[in-house]
């Protein structure tokens, strides 16, 4: 399956509306000093409290906004529009900002919250409304974030789940690239730090609640960041027996034993997140490359293991419609 058509748009949009003010059950990250920081997530997040957690409320954000701009005629559109217009105004957004000046906010949500808090601004700012001008203060606090937290990092985060570093950088990249050229440079700068020198990925995965590829999530950061034909020769380097279908982990989707249990459940999201890499890979390396109609073809298997199950319980319903939307239109327009 490729693209996605006005029906599913749709039921993406309907699924999320659902959720996206939806405070409980709620898991916060929260640090409390005192008995009188134990709030409401409403009260501590006046926009980004539904969705079960902050992040999954501010890609859900991400997610109905990019659905109503490549969908403007679709009827959950308007739908949309009158939601963001009472939810991302200045005096909401001001209370997420005090949350993040907050003592012990410093680590809050890094780096997968901060990664889709970028890619939900650069998103609205491709509206004709004045939402992009509103978050504009929030991404600029997590670019600030990322702009001090890399230098630091004097190791990547190697795992499939929030902290995964080349995930949150992906985004993170894509959204410097025009909003801030010398953010844009750090990362890649990083990634080459960390990544370049990588060669046979054993991809031991997955592990039982990842929702992102280790090894996948890495070389979507190196397509992100080298040009096409040296991201070829890394590639081929990263993963030399790839051609051949090894490792067949990569190649094979995750099996959910119980959607009910909110890790196990992450693995839906795992099969989502690697058909979104391996097309995105598939696209970078081009269609004369030796890997290209097979990892189409793995990204196809890993749609079809977990598209249908987007809402099968709450723990898969307040996140997954976002990882399917990466998955369908891989190239981020």
């Amino acid at each position: 399956m490729t693209g996605i058509d006005a029906n599913t748009a749709g039921r993406f949009a309907r699924l999320t509306l659902g959720h996206v003010t939806r405070e409980y059950p709620h898991k916060l990250d929260h640090v409390l000093n005192g008995a009188a920081d134990a709030e409401t997530p409403s009260a501590l997040h006046p926009v980004f409290y539904g969705s079960f957690d902050w992040h999954s409320c501010v890609h859900g954000w991400w997610q109905v906004l990019r659905l109503r701009r490549l969908f403007p005629t679709m009827p959950e559109a308007a739908s949309i529009a009158v939601l963001a217009d009472r939810m991302l105004v200045p005096e909401k957004m001001a209370g997420e900002l005090a949350y993040l000046a907050r003592p012990d906010a410093g680590g809050f949500e890094r780096p997968y919250g901060w990664a889709w808090a970028l890619a939900l601004h650069d998103e609205a700012v491709r509206h004709s409304k004045p939402w992009g001008d509103v978050l504009a203060p929030l991404a600029a606090a997590f670019a600030a974030r990322f702009a001090a937290f890399l230098p630091k990092l004097t190791y990547p985060l190697r795992v499939g789940t929030h902290f995964n570093t080349g995930f949150a950088l992906t985004l993170a990249h894509r959204w410097a690239v025009t909003h801030d050229p010398a953010l844009a440079a750090l990362i890649g700068e990083r990634a080459r730090c960390w990544f370049a020198e990588d060669r046979h990925c054993q991809a031991w995965e997955p592990a039982g609640d990842e929702f992102l590829s280790p090894a996948l999530c890495e070389a979507l950061l190196m397509a992100e960041i080298l040009p096409a034909p040296a991201f070829r020769d890394w590639f081929d380097a990263f993963l030399p027996e790839v051609t051949a279908g090894r490792p067949t982990t990569l190649f094979t989707p995750a099996m959910v034993s119980d959607r009910n249990d909110g890790k196990i459940a992450h693995l839906d999201g795992l099969n989502l997140s690697r058909a979104w890499c391996w097309r995105t890979i598939a696209a970078r390396l081009g269609e004369d490359h030796p890997v290209h109609d097979a990892a189409q073809a793995a990204a196809e298997r890993h749609l079809a293991a977990s598209l249908p199950h987007l809402a099968d319980t709450y723990m898969g319903e307040h996140w997954l419609a976002t990882f399917a939307l990466l998955a369908l239109e891989p190239l981020y327009n």
